[in-house]
């Protein structure tokens, strides 16, 4: 089983970058049956995330472009200052967290400054920046190799560092959140420390805007399962609202009446 899921992620990630796999060509480099790659496809094609065709199988769904971290700041930038205040309400006094880089993450990292007595673990510059002077907040940093079209760090430093902390909460941004395939990211390094920051919080909080609802990007960090509140704008649609809710996952409107 764990071969097979291996294999179609693989597979997935192969329509991703090229748009569109063949039997034979996934025949060759699995060293499986046809009827087993035949199996993979309608998998994914009943995930929505694929289409069948003679010999092979077209991606069903686009990725979302990737932007640098200065290019995220401005998109939807309003949203993102909303999810971010509402996401500081989760965070008591005494709380240990970590927050991920991105854009949203550092829009919860300004309203944090004023917070007392926790402990925040991040991988983003941006984030560490916000929150250098601010008195009450104890700054940890992972480490690691900087990418610099997100000013965050990763690598098989970063992951070590994570090793012996347990933490309370985890605020996570995403680059795509999908029904099916979860929760994914544009680089693979990243998606890599994202995955184990999820393995040591006890809480997993996604922060997204409306607008990476559908999304697939080509690395994915988690399956749905892991994930316990979704903080994000009006915008989203009944059918994800309802889907996450019936996989018991809180949905939080930023902005809406309590």
């Amino acid at each position: 089983m764990r071969n097979t899921r291996q294999r179609r992620q693989q597979i997935m990630e192969q329509l991703l970058q090229h748009g569109s796999v063949q039997v034979g060509d996934l025949v060759d480099r699995y060293g499986v049956s046809a009827v087993t790659v035949r199996a993979d496809l309608t998998h994914l094609e009943a995930q929505g995330l694929a289409t069948r065709n003679h010999g092979g199988a077209s991606l069903q769904r686009m990725p979302p472009q990737e932007h640098d971290i200065h290019e995220k700041d401005v998109l939807n930038l309003p949203l993102k200052e909303t999810i971010g205040a509402q996401a500081a309400q989760l965070v008591k006094p005494g709380d240990n967290i970590i927050l991920d880089s991105g854009s949203t993450t550092m829009a919860l990292a300004r309203h944090l400054r004023v917070q007392r007595d926790v402990t925040v673990m991040t991988n983003g510059l941006n984030i560490a920046w916000e929150l250098a002077a601010a008195p009450g907040v104890k700054l940890l940093m992972t480490g690691g190799t900087l990418h610099h079209a997100s000013l965050s760090l990763h690598g098989s430093q970063a992951e070590a560092s994570l090793g012996s902390y347990s933490f309370d909460t985890l605020f996570l941004g995403v680059d795509g959140l999908d029904l099916q395939f979860g929760l994914t990211t544009h680089h693979e390094p990243e998606a890599s420390l994202n995955h184990r920051m999820v393995e040591r919080a006890r809480r997993i909080v996604v922060l997204t805007d409306s607008s990476k609802f559908g999304k697939v990007s080509l690395h994915r960090i988690a399956r749905l399962e892991s994930v316990h509140t979704i903080i994000t704008d009006d915008g989203i649609n009944a059918e994800y609202r309802e889907g996450l809710q019936k996989l018991g996952i809180e949905v939080i409107i930023a902005g809406s009446p309590a």
